[in-house]
C-alpha cells in the first residue's frame, strides 16, 4: 500500500469516525440511544478524530464515563443496560439526569460539529 493510500485510508476512518459522533449525539439528544452508552462511546471517539484531551465538547464526556464508571453494573457488556434497568432503575435515572446538566449543551455542539453523515 502506497503513502497516499495509506493517508487516503486514514482520512476515511477519521470521516466515518466523525459522522458516528455526530450520529451519537444526535440519537442521545433524540433519545433513539441511551444517554450513558452514548457518553460512553463519545468518550472513545474522540481519541479516533485527533481531539485534543481539552476539548471542551467532549469534557464533559469524560467525567460521565467515570459516572458510570461507579455503577454497580457495567454498562459497556451487551446486556449491561438491561441490568441496570431492572436492578438500579433509580440510580440510572439520576446519573442520566446529572450526566445531561454537566453534558447537554456540548452533546449538541458535538451533534452540530460532526452533524454531516
Amino acid at each position: 500500500m502506497s503513502n497516499n493510500e495509506q493517508i487516503m485510508n486514514h482520512e476515511q476512518t477519521v470521516m466515518k469516525k466523525q459522522a458516528r459522533i455526530g450520529a451519537v449525539a444526535r440519537g442521545m439528544l433524540d433519545g433513539s440511544m441511551h444517554y450513558l452508552i452514548g457518553a460512553m462511546e463519545l468518550a472513545s471517539l474522540r481519541h479516533d478524530v485527533g481531539a485534543y484531551a481539552n476539548d471542551i465538547d467532549f469534557m464533559p464526556f469524560i467525567a460521565v464515563l467515570s459516572e458510570i464508571d461507579s455503577l454497580p453494573v457495567d454498562l459497556s457488556l451487551p446486556d449491561g443496560l438491561e441490568q441496570a434497568l431492572a436492578t438500579h432503575k433509580t440510580e440510572l435515572r439520576e446519573s442520566v439526569a446529572w450526566a445531561k446538566d454537566i453534558s447537554l449543551v456540548q452533546c449538541q455542539s458535538l451533534a452540530e460539529r460532526y452533524g454531516s453523515e
